[in-house]
């Protein structure tokens, strides 16, 4: 991993015009976890002002004294890089933003108002240090033994220490001030701090640490998950956006099944699908060897297995939301009748609550609403399909198959996709292909007309039948001039002569439709 070279730039920007430099927070912490991040964030001893003096080419519009530097890298994650001023935050009133944000003295006062030790982490250039005899003297201790000089200043007070490593070929140094470096190492999500005091200051943290959790496939240390439990009903006072967008980076991550049972672990779930706790301990019937609960669980975790989209995870979790409702009946023989009806307008209110986009909402509830589709290869015919299509969309019929898979999964049968269901996939491109018809002419009956000056009759259906052989033999020829000249053409022929030719296009268009017919068979290994 390197440090790259735009963002090398700006550190030795800030450095020449007299100001410290360090990498910080989440890009620092996936650094030393050797992952790429998706953005780097620079923070400095350098007032907002000033830093738009170093950078130009650079914008301030808000108020938590961050400035975005444009760098001119064509690389999109590090085009632009965020430069925040060491600060302090003041009381948070609503549980969300602080009531004031000030400036802080150095970098141990900023790293200290950070939410988790793997996010509290400090990446410097080793020229920027000079340890006091205490401090080095705690490095040793803690089993390091960096080589800097020593003089009586305490830039960051008598807790700091430093840890040499070297990336690029330089030597730069790590501030870690809360053993951030050995929960990365052991992989535990822990507060700065106190749990309460973080999780009072801003609620979304509890929310955040299940997402690290869950992205990183760390587990929660035991305060601070205690703490969450105690704290949960705070996240009632964040926006639904919010716990929107990082309950989307849940579901999206590799353990999203793990992230959801998680969430309802540490009481958060209520708060954002309680819905979903209802299925919890409610028994199914005889093709089912999970209960509601666990099956969505099942159902989503396929759907993470198979790399699936945001719609169909969501889908795949919500997808019998409604099954405690219209439950009838217990044991082997209960029933759930209009459950992907009821299941629908239930995962509608939930995707409105929580602020998705409407096409989302949309999308999602559609899927939810066809999941239970009946097909048996010789029971359900092509004109059925064709009403499943239309009431689902061509667009997402990929989709529902993929939800179907994932509910089959979470029901604990061993196979996602049974030759019925590949019969399907097949039949369902069969009938959303455009029909091979005169209506692909560029060339219509009125064309016809106008160019040979007749009145409507079978000769004109006889000559887009012959125009269409042209054009199935070369699809080039389907432009409206050289159709018209053919036209022209096909108007001298006889009666008999320009009943053959149509003829023959007619045999034509059979055997294209049934090689197209055996192609499409072939892909889904179908007979």
């Amino acid at each position: 991993m390197l440090i790259p070279k735009e963002v090398k730039n700006v550190m030795d920007s800030l450095k020449r015009a007299g100001y410290e430099a360090y990498i910080v927070g989440g890009c620092a912490r996936d650094f030393l976890f050797e992952k790429e991040p998706n953005d780097w964030d620079v923070t400095t001893n350098a007032k907002p002002e000033e830093i738009t003096k170093v950078f130009p080419d650079s914008f301030y519009e808000n108020k938590f004294l961050t400035v975005t530097v444009r760098t001119g890298s064509k690389n999109e994650k590090l085009a632009e890089i965020e430069i925040t001023t060491y600060r302090h935050e003041a009381e948070y009133s609503d549980k969300r933003h602080p009531d004031s944000i000030q400036y802080a003295n150095n970098l141990q006062d900023d790293l200290e108002r950070r939410d988790f030790t793997i996010n509290a982490m400090a990446i410097g250039e080793k020229s920027e240090i000079r340890l006091n005899s205490a401090e080095l003297q705690r490095a040793k201790l803690s089993g390091y033994n960096p080589k800097f000089e020593t003089n009586s200043k305490k830039p960051y007070g008598e807790s700091a220490y430093w840890r040499q490593i070297k990336i690029q070929n330089s030597k730069f140094v790590l501030v870690d001030l809360f053993d951030g470096q050995k929960d990365l190492k052991n992989k535990i999500i822990r507060t700065v701090g106190k749990a309460e005091e973080r999780f009072n200051e801003d609620a979304l943290r509890m929310l955040r640490a299940v997402r690290f959790a869950t992205t990183l496939n760390f587990s929660i240390e035991e305060k601070t998950a205690n703490a969450i439990k105690k704290n949960s009903i705070w996240l009632e006072a964040i926006s639904k956006e919010r716990i929107r967008d990082e309950f989307v980076k849940i579901i999206m991550a590799d353990n999203a099944a793990g992230g959801i049972e998680l969430l309802r672990e540490l009481n958060l779930l209520k708060y954002i699908v309680p819905e979903l706790l209802e299925n919890y301990g409610i028994q199914q019937n005889k093709h089912h060897i999970y209960d509601c609960y666990q099956h969505a669980v099942k159902s989503l975790e396929y759907t993470a297995k198979k790399k699936f989209n945001m719609h169909v995870r969501l889908a795949a979790l919500l997808h019998d939301i409604a099954k405690p409702k219209v439950k009838n009946g217990e044991g082997e023989n209960a029933t759930f009748y209009n459950h992907e009806i009821v299941g629908a307008k239930m995962t509608f209110q939930i995707l409105n609550r929580l602020k998705f986009p409407n096409k989302d909402v949309e999308k999602i509830t559609k899927l939810v609403r066809f999941h239970l589709f009946y097909y048996n290869v010789d029971e359900v015919g092509e004109s059925s399909v064709r009403r499943l299509v239309k009431n689902v969309g061509p667009e997402n019929m990929e989709e529902l198959l993929q939800v179907r898979q994932a509910d089959r999964i979470g029901s604990g049968v061993p196979k996602a996709e049974p030759y019925k269901l590949r019969h399907l996939k097949y039949l369902i491109e069969k009938v959303s292909k455009d029909p091979i018809s005169t209506k692909m002419l560029k060339v219509d009956g009125n064309d016809i007309i106008k160019v040979l000056n007749i009145k409507p009759g079978p000769k004109i259906g006889q000559i887009l039948d012959a125009l269409l052989g042209y054009v199935l033999d070369d699809p080039k020829k389907n432009n409206k001039e050289f159709l018209e000249k053919e036209v022209a053409k096909l108007g001298k022929l006889s009666d008999k002569e320009l009943q053959n030719l149509a003829e023959k296009s007619k045999n034509e268009k059979q055997e294209v439709e049934t090689k197209n017919d055996q192609m499409t068979k072939s892909k889904y290994w179908v007979t």
